[in-house]
């Protein structure tokens, strides 16, 4: 006989409760003070006074101009030189010192004299302009021209104060032995600057391993450049023309990437 079914009690896994929130009214913000014309009128004062004491300040504390000189005077000559077909151009520059308006002078007195040969040549130019230029002999090969450049403002009155800068021009030469037909000299000449109290003289004794160059025959290391903003020392490049004629390097200007440069250029000539 079979038993009745049995009743299993079921155990709630899970109890839920509901949880009531109450609403709550948002806090009403605060109200803004009203309008004060008079606390406006205190900051306003405040920052006039400060302002103030700034400016009385920075003018106080601000050095007085020195007086302008009388006179302009010429200053910071520079000579640039180059050859032109026969002869040396000398391109000299200056600057104008400040004065008051009525110092500016009525013209520029240039001269540019050469030592050996003796020779002299003296120019006026207005004094609007701040350049002029000269032609001298041009030297022969393998001889130094050097000389000065000096321009003075003139004014009407004594004499007036030069102002002068020494330079120096070098054209190289070289003697062809039984072996070649000719010797070429890259560049032809140069300008280089007189080596003032011997600055490159002394650094080059200093620095053994070091080259001068900055870029070659442009620019050079500051002891070694001199007052026209030249270089004081110069490179130069042999070549030679064999009995072939082939054209070849000389052995100074081996393992030069400066005269590598040159003697390229001077084999295209060749061909132009």
């Amino acid at each position: 006989m079979s038993e009745p079914p049995r009743e299993t009690a079921l155990q709630p896994e899970v109890h839920v409760r509901s949880v009531r929130r109450r609403r709550s009214e948002p806090s009403t913000p605060p109200t803004p003070p009203p309008f004060n014309p008079r606390n406006w009128v205190i900051y306003a004062g405040l920052t006039m006074v400060v302002l103030t004491l700034m400016l009385e300040g920075f003018l106080w504390h601000r050095p007085p101009q020195p007086p302008l000189p009388s006179l302009s005077q010429a200053t910071e000559v520079r000579s640039t030189l180059s050859e032109l077909a026969d002869s040396l151009r000398v391109v000299v520059s200056w600057d104008l010192t400040l004065s008051e308006p009525t110092g500016r002078p009525d013209s520029i007195r240039i001269r540019v004299v050469q030592d050996q040969p003796p020779h002299a040549v003296t120019a006026i130019q207005s004094s609007t302009q701040l350049a002029d230029t000269v032609y001298l002999p041009m030297p022969g090969r393998g001889q130094t021209l050097s000389g000065v450049s000096c321009a003075a403002a003139e004014h009407l009155g004594p004499a007036p104060d030069e102002s002068c800068t020494p330079w120096q021009y070098v054209r190289p030469s070289a003697s062809p032995t039984g072996t070649v037909n000719d010797i070429v000299i890259r560049p032809t000449g140069l300008q280089v600057d007189p080596d003032v109290d011997g600055r490159c003289a002394r650094w080059q004794q200093e620095n053994p391993d070091r080259s001068v160059w900055i870029a070659v025959n442009q620019t050079a290391v500051p002891e070694c450049t001199g007052p026209n903003k030249k270089p004081t020392v110069a490179q130069f490049c042999a070549f030679a023309v064999l009995p072939d004629g082939r054209r070849v390097k000389t052995a100074n200007s081996l393992n030069n990437s400066y005269c590598d440069e040159l003697f390229v250029e001077w084999s295209r000539e060749l061909y132009s």
